[in-house]
């Protein structure tokens, strides 16, 4: 595979890639309700409630489950189910339908909506990144019990991320960290896949936050994997410790905005400039985000907290990289003692 998508030579001999993006611009949203058996639960009322749970970051979001009838004694235990923790399992609420307890990290944000007197469903208030996933609904009887099980979507975008030093410079857990200092974590395989019929193409492999390893394909190439059908390219699960690959990560909406200040700047002044501004330099996936979410369009490359120069493209055009598809384009991560660049700066 070659190291980039697009690979583009410019003026003074600086390159610059994009990830390439359809211009099918629907969010990432998925949220599905499924029984945890196929028998009919006695308890509580089978699915649908709700055909979607999603919400941004920073927005809120309930889980639906409701009582067909109510025991003499119970509790309902809410569960966030995370394949890849050890140990105990991460409680999030249990209540007996008089009173309730919160646990863990999610309880604070965490309540009952209690809309009437067989409601037991989950509301989750200022969703993080991290809140995605499953999570299980458990009515306990006794020696009887049962659940239901709801997937909370986050809604955002994927985007391929890669070391300063180069392709495939990161351990699992160094792309991990990678995507969180970018405003992000590491995607799902789910998101990747949606992010792929949404027009991701890249032909870097990246972690993806189960440990395995894989790159997605649009317009199948030689250097790419050869002349394969599109598609999503895995190499499986790798070893986390000695593998080296890049990252895909996941990020949303933000509060703040993102803002352009000219230049030419080096990578110092850039700093200052933001500062000045009542900002700092933007990250990598708050630039996405603008992109993504808020159509933010600018044809001048700036500089990021994390030493690379980017801009973000809404609406192609021939002066601003000529091609013909949306997106973020990076030059890289320049000498930060040139002079010839902007600055993104979030506030």
């Amino acid at each position: 595979m070659n190291c980039a998508a697009i690979l583009i030579l410019t003026t003074s001999c600086f390159s610059w890639t994009s990830a390439i993006y359809l211009p099918n611009r629907q969010v990432y949203k998925e949220a599905v309700l499924i029984p945890s058996a196929t028998k009919k639960l006695k308890y509580l009322l089978e699915p649908p409630v709700y055909a979607e749970v999603t919400s941004p970051r920073g927005g809120n979001a309930t889980l639906p489950c409701v009582l067909r009838f109510k025991p003499s004694h119970y509790k309902v235990k809410w569960t966030k189910l995370e394949p890849l923790r050890h140990g105990s399992e991460n409680i999030v609420m249990i209540t007996n339908g008089s009173a309730h307890k919160p646990y863990g990290l999610l309880g604070p944000r965490a309540s009952l909506r209690k809309a009437h007197a067989m409601d037991a469903s989950l509301r989750l208030s200022n969703l993080e990144l991290e809140d995605g996933g499953r999570y299980r609904c458990e009515l306990i009887n006794g020696i009887e019990d049962e659940s239901v099980i709801i997937t909370l979507g986050i809604e955002g975008m994927v985007f391929p991320y890669q070391s300063k030093n180069g392709r495939y410079k990161f351990t699992y857990q160094e792309a991990k960290e990678a995507c969180v200092e970018q405003d992000g974590t590491l995607a799902t395989f789910k998101q990747l896949y949606r992010a792929w019929t949404e027009g991701l193409d890249w032909c870097n492999a990246g972690w993806l936050i189960d440990g395995t390893v894989h790159y997605p394909i649009l317009h199948p190439r030689a250097e790419c994997g050869g002349e394969l059908l599109p598609g999503i390219r895995s190499y499986g699960p790798r070893d986390r410790i000695r593998d080296h690959f890049d990252a895909f990560c996941f990020t949303s909406r933000t509060t703040g905005f993102v803002f352009f200040v000219g230049g030419p700047l080096t990578f110092g002044e850039a700093v200052q400039a933001c500062r000045g501004e009542g900002g700092e330099l933007a990250l990598v996936g708050q630039l996405y985000s603008a992109w993504r979410f808020l159509s933010y369009d600018h044809c001048n490359g700036g500089w990021l907290k994390d030493g690379s120069v980017r801009f973000p493209i809404t609406t192609p055009r021939e002066r601003c990289g000529g091609i013909p598809e949306a997106g973020v384009r990076t030059f890289g991560y320049p000498s930060k003692t040139l002079r010839l660049y902007g600055a993104y700066c979030y506030r």
